[in-house]
C-alpha cells in the first residue's frame, strides 16, 4: 500500500490541528501540505480583504478537515497513472508562466489494460466536490484509484475553482476537457463507446448538468455552451450532488419550486461563492437549476444515485431519483442509512475509500454500469 500524499506521520499534531478549527490561523507549513490537493490563497489577489478571507478559511477549515483522512489515501498496485495531462494550451503548475492547473486532467488506467491493450475498457469522467471553491483532482484521487481497479480507465478532471471563475466558466471547463477526450480517447486503451461520468457534491451538480448540456441544445444554451462536446455517455454515477440550486425568485416567478426544492441551497452557495458566481444563468434558471427540471426537460442516461442518511444533500438525493421514477426513467438509488452510533456523512466513497461502506458502494458502481455498458 504505497501512500501517495506527502503527509506527515505526526497524528498528534494534526489532532491539534483539528481541535478548533473556528479559531485557529493559516499555519503556512499545513498551507503548503494543502496544495497537494486544493488552492488556498494563491489565487485571492484583487479581491477584496473581506471576500479574500472568506474564501481562504472556507478552504483552509475544509482542508482541516480532510487532513486526518488524507492520512489514509492511497493507489492500489494495480493502477497505473499519467498525470497533468493539460486540456487546454495553458493547462500547468506554473502560475508565474501563466499556467493555469484548472486546465489539466489525469487518467488512470487497470495495469492490465496497459498491458493487454485493445480497446475494450470502458471509462468513467470524474468531477471532484468541494463546494465549486475547494480541492483539485487530487482530492479525488484514493477514489479514482479504487475505481479504476475494478476494470475501469479513470479520467480526473480539473475546472477553475472559483473565485477565479464561476459556474458557467467551470462548465466550460469541463466541455473543453470533454472535447480533449473525444479527440484523444482513441490513443488510450479504452473503449470510446462506453463512457461514463461521475462526480461528488458540486461536482455531482457539473456531472448532472454536464448531461444535460450534452443531452439536450436547449440546456447547452442556456449554460452558454454553444455546441457540446458531443461525447456521449452510457451513464452517469452521482455521489452525494448539490441539485437544488435555482434562485427563490426565479423559482416562485415561474412556479417551478419541484420536488424538494430548497432555497437554503442557493443562499448558502451566494453566502460563500458571491451572488456574481450565478452570472448569466438567467435562462438556466430555474428550469435547470432543480432536479425535478433537469428530468423534465432532459432525456438522461441511467443514473446511479449515491447518498446516506446522515449526508446533508440527502434530500437532494431524494429529488432527483423521485423525479426520475416519475419519469419511468432508468436509475437505482443507493441511500445507505446509518445505525444509532455510526457515521458516514458527505462524500464517503471519496474521502473515505478504506471503509468497508465506501468499498461496497465501489462495487455497487462498478456492477451497475458494467450492467448497462
Amino acid at each position: 500500500m504505497a501512500v501517495i500524499t506527502n503527509q506527515s506521520s505526526d497524528k498528534e499534531s494534526n489532532t491539534a490541528a483539528l481541535r478548533d478549527p473556528a479559531e485557529s490561523q493559516i499555519d503556512p507549513q499545513l498551507a503548503e501540505r494543502f496544495s497537494y490537493w486544493t488552492e488556498i490563497d494563491g489565487d485571492l489577489d484583487g479581491l477584496p480583504a473581506d471576500r479574500a478571507q472568506t474564501f481562504r478559511m472556507n478552504r483552509y477549515q475544509t482542508a482541516l478537515f480532510d487532513l486526518s483522512r488524507s492520512e489514509y489515501w492511497h493507489d492500489p498496485d494495480t493502477v497505473d497513472a499519467i498525470c497533468d495531462i493539460a486540456y487546454l494550451p495553458d493547462g500547468g503548475t506554473d502560475r508565474a508562466a501563466g499556467q493555469c492547473r484548472g486546465h489539466l486532467l489525469d487518467i488512470y488506467l487497470p495495469h492490465e489494460a496497459t498491458v493487454r491493450g485493445g480497446h475494450t475498457t470502458p471509462v468513467y469522467i470524474d468531477i471532484h466536490g468541494g463546494g465549486f471553491t475547494y480541492g483539485y483532482k487530487e482530492l479525488n484521487r484514493n477514489f479514482n484509484t479504487h475505481l479504476a481497479s475494478r476494470g475501469f480507465a479513470v479520467v480526473s478532471l480539473n475546472y477553475r475553482p472559483a473565485p477565479q471563475t464561476d459556474l458557467k466558466g467551470q462548465l466550460a471547463d469541463v466541455q473543453a476537457a470533454l472535447r480533449w477526450l473525444r479527440a484523444h480517447l482513441g490513443e488510450y486503451p479504452v473503449n470510446a463507446d462506453a463512457v461514463f461520468i461521475t462526480g461528488d457534491s458540486a461536482g455531482g451538480a457539473l456531472a448532472l448538468l454536464t448531461l444535460a448540456i450534452e443531452n439536450s441544445a436547449d440546456a447547452a444554451r442556456a449554460f452558454g455552451i454553444e455546441q457540446a462536446s458531443g461525447l456521449r455517455f452510457a451513464g452517469g454515477a452521482l455521489v452525494c450532488g448539490v441539485y437544488s440550486m435555482a434562485s427563490e425568485a426565479a423559482a416562485k416567478r415561474d412556479g417551478k419550486l419541484g420536488i424538494g426544492y430548497d432555497p437554503s441551497k442557493r443562499a448558502m452557495l451566494e453566502q460563500m461563492l458571491g451572488a456574481e458566481f450565478f452570472a448569466g444563468l438567467d435562462a438556466a434558471d430555474p428550469m435547470y437549476l432543480t432536479a425535478e427540471g433537469i428530468v423534465n426537460n432532459v432525456d438522461l442516461p441511467p443514473l446511479f444515485i449515491l447518498t446516506s442518511s446522515d449526508d446533508f444533500l440527502e434530500a437532494d438525493a431524494l429529488a432527483l431519483a423521485t423525479a426520475l421514477s416519475r419519469k419511468g426513467a432508468d436509475f437505482e438509488l443507493s441511500d445507505r442509512k446509518t445505525g444509532r452510533h455510526e457515521t458516514l456523512g458527505h462524500v464517503y466513497p471519496i474521502g473515505m475509500t478504506w471503509l468497508d461502506e465506501s468499498q461496497q458502494a465501489l462495487d455497487e458502481i462498478a456492477r451497475f454500469s458494467f450492467d448497462r455498458c
